[in-house]
């Protein structure tokens, strides 16, 4: 992302909740800019107003100063008002991310390249690789943890994966040597020539990285998008990252592209739409996750396309940003 979109994004904010239908649009945004100027909100100066979105309910804010996101963002609510209104609209203030899932955090493997290369230099090209992640230091075993955006951190993986499938091709070219000393590395190709997804010359398998709430949602949503006919997806999941794999094809790889393409396509538009809130659990009980989950069922008719992950601690709500607004107020409300 170039530098001016990031610094953008850094002083974008998105609200939901913003009453739709009541007003012409250009009237609602001028009502938006001001509740986020007003010093009782803990606002500044507005650059822009986006509204209306392609989400129902939502607008962006970009200030011109990034400080004024963090002061917005430390208000405990904002309520819209203003006498055009006939009452007062509880918004949700959120950080402006491309993705839904903004932040994935992962532990990486790097002992397999040991033989081959120096891992402190392996390390340091990842770095330059992928300045949007934070590396952390690389341990004896050749672990090293890894945080930052999903996509970015997908990249990262499919660009160690190349290189393995290079170093590879240089070994059978060059013969196996068990006394091979190590080397510096090769400068490589940009993020452009990294793909997000691998298999083998055959096509006999193919693999993609999806984020886990991603697939979860795909799997409930769009399950067609993870069946194909003769071919078998399987997916393994740790933590944050799910991996899938596409089986079944033999020596022709038409299918199984085609099949990868499908499951790759939905991910990037579910990425493009969806956000994730959280409400957490106060008591930690199994009573109390029992009734969160009661109350998901009975929302279920009016949020349809929202999906509760329910865990031991917390409930993650996945979907658009005007239904998750929707629904988690909604269960703070009957769950008070």
């Amino acid at each position: 992302m170039a530098t001016g979109q990031a610094a953008r994004s850094m002083r974008t904010i998105v609200i939901s909740g913003v009453p739709a239908g009541l007003l012409q649009d250009d009237v609602m945004a001028d009502i938006l800019t001001i509740h986020f100027q007003m010093s009782r909100n803990n606002g500044g100066d507005v650059e822009e107003v986006t509204y209306p979105t392609q989400n129902k309910g939502v607008a962006y804010i970009t200030f011109e100063d990034q400080e004024v996101v963090e002061k917005v963002l430390k208000k405990d609510q904002h309520l819209l008002q203003d006498k055009r209104l006939p009452r007062l609209y509880p918004l949700s203030v959120t950080r402006c991310c491309q993705h839904a899932f903004l932040c994935v955090t992962s532990t990486l493997s790097v002992a397999v390249f040991r033989d081959h290369l120096a891992l402190e230099e392996l390390v340091e090209e990842m770095k330059k690789q992928s300045p949007g992640l934070d590396f952390g230091p690389l341990q004896p075993d050749g672990r090293i943890a890894v945080q930052g955006s999903f996509p970015a951190l997908r990249a990262l993986r499919e660009f160690l994966l190349l290189k393995a499938k290079s170093l590879s091709g240089e070994d059978k070219k060059e013969g196996k040597s068990h006394q091979r000393p190590r080397r510096k590395l090769q400068q490589h190709g940009g993020a452009a020539e990294v793909k997000n997804s691998t298999g083998d010359a055959e096509g006999e398998k193919q693999m993609l990285v999806l984020d886990t709430d991603i697939y979860h949602y795909m799997s409930c949503f769009h399950p067609k998008a993870l069946q194909a006919k003769h071919l078998e997806i399987s997916a393994v999941t740790e933590g944050d990252i799910t991996t899938v794999c596409i089986e079944g094809a033999g020596s022709r790889a038409a299918p199984g592209l085609r099949a990868r393409k499908t499951i790759q396509d939905c991910s990037v538009e579910l990425q493009s739409i969806l956000r994730k809130e959280r409400i957490s659990f106060r008591e930690h009980s199994r009573a109390e996750r029992q009734r969160f989950q009661q109350l998901c069922e009975r929302l279920k008719p009016r949020f349809p396309a929202v999906l509760p992950i329910p865990y031991d601690t917390h409930l993650d709500v996945v979907g658009t940003s005007a239904d998750v607004f929707g629904f988690t107020e909604e269960v703070k409300r009957l769950s008070r």
